[in-house]
C-alpha cells in the first residue's frame, strides 16, 4: 500500500510543479502578446545584425509557445517593416527558448536538459542567421515580402490573428490594468 501511496504524492507534486510553471509562463507570453505593440517590436528588428536577432530572440523568448501562433506573429512582424531574418529568429525562440518549457524541463528531466535548451537554441538561431546571410537573395527576400502581404492565413494560423491586443495609446501599465486588457490577456492565455 505504501508504494502506491508513494507514487500519488509523487505524481501530485509533478502535477503541482508543471501547473504552476505553465501559468507563469503562459501568463507572461498572454501579457506580452496582449500589451506590446506588434510595431513597436519591428520597430526593434529593423536588420540582422547580432543586437536586432538578440532582441529578436530575447522577445521571441517571452512570447508564445504555440508554433501556429509563432508562424503567424512573425509573419505580422515581417509585414510590419521587421527585417526577415530577425522575423524568424523570433520564431525559433518563440518555440525552442520558451521560459516555461525551460521550467518544465528543469523539474522533470533536471537542469541539465534545460541548459541545453537555452545553449542550444541561440546556437540555431546564430546558424540560421549566417546560414540566410550566405544564401538568402534580396530576391528571395522581396519573394517573402510579397507572398507575406497577400494575408493569406494559414489552416492552423486564425487563433493567433485575431487581433486580441490593446491598441489604445495608454501606458503599459495603463493598458495593463484596463478591463479590455485583462480580457485580452486572458483570451490570449487560454489560447495558449
Amino acid at each position: 500500500m505504501q508504494p502506491i501511496l508513494d507514487a500519488l504524492k509523487t505524481t501530485k507534486l509533478m502535477t503541482w510543479q508543471i501547473t504552476w510553471s505553465l501559468i507563469l509562463g503562459f501568463t507572461l507570453a498572454a501579457i506580452i502578446e496582449s500589451l506590446v505593440h506588434k510595431s513597436t517590436i519591428a520597430s526593434l528588428l529593423p536588420d540582422d545584425r547580432p543586437r536586432s536577432l538578440a532582441t529578436a530572440t530575447g522577445l521571441g523568448a517571452a512570447s508564445s509557445s504555440c508554433s501556429y501562433a509563432a508562424v503567424a506573429l512573425a509573419r505580422s512582424l515581417f509585414r510590419k517593416g521587421a527585417d526577415f531574418t530577425a522575423s524568424m529568429a523570433f520564431q525559433f525562440a518563440s518555440t525552442n527558448l520558451v521560459i516555461e518549457l525551460g521550467i518544465i524541463l528543469a523539474l522533470l528531466l533536471g537542469w541539465q536538459f534545460t541548459l541545453a535548451e537555452f545553449v542550444g537554441g541561440p546556437i540555431m538561431i546564430i546558424l540560421l542567421a549566417l546560414l540566410f546571410r550566405r544564401f538568402l537573395t534580396a530576391r528571395l527576400r522581396e519573394a517573402a515580402r510579397r507572398q507575406a502581404d497577400k494575408g493569406l492565413a494559414g489552416s492552423m494560423a486564425g487563433h493567433a490573428a485575431m487581433g486580441m491586443s490593446v491598441t489604445s495609446g495608454a501606458s503599459f501599465w495603463r493598458r495593463l490594468a484596463s478591463p479590455h486588457g485583462f480580457t485580452a490577456m486572458s483570451h490570449n492565455f487560454v489560447m495558449e
